[in-house]
């Protein structure tokens, strides 16, 4: 059974991931080398990413994912900081206490 606080940790990293808002978003040089093409096909195969299940998901928060493009392997990772980016959140489910950070990387950087 989900908690409220694992829900909406959920949405908050859902929201992000879909909309590329309310948090940081960053891709590794490794994926930008491989042009704009392959750059944004990954970004919408990544925004459109619904694959959650026990083993990629353990906790249900939505935060990690794995999937391939042109026989590539991509994963993406949501990380909670603090506000000013300086340590954890102290509760990932509060918008205000937290800097949602998603980073798109290829499986070989990870």
């Amino acid at each position: 059974m989900m908690t409220a606080t694992t829900q909406r940790i959920r949405e908050l990293n859902d929201a992000l991931r879909s909309t590329l808002q309310g948090g940081r978003v960053f891709m590794t040089s490794g994926v930008q080398a491989l042009g704009e093409v392959v750059v944004a096909t990954a970004l919408t195969r990544m925004r459109t990413f619904s694959e959650f299940d026990a083993d990629n998901d353990p906790h249900g928060e939505h935060d990690f994912g794995s999937f391939e493009v042109g026989g590539t392997t991509f994963f993406f990772k949501i990380d909670y900081y603090d506000p000013g980016m300086e340590g954890g959140s102290e509760d990932p489910s509060d918008p205000a206490k937290t800097t949602r950070v998603l980073t798109l990387m290829l499986a070989s950087e990870y």
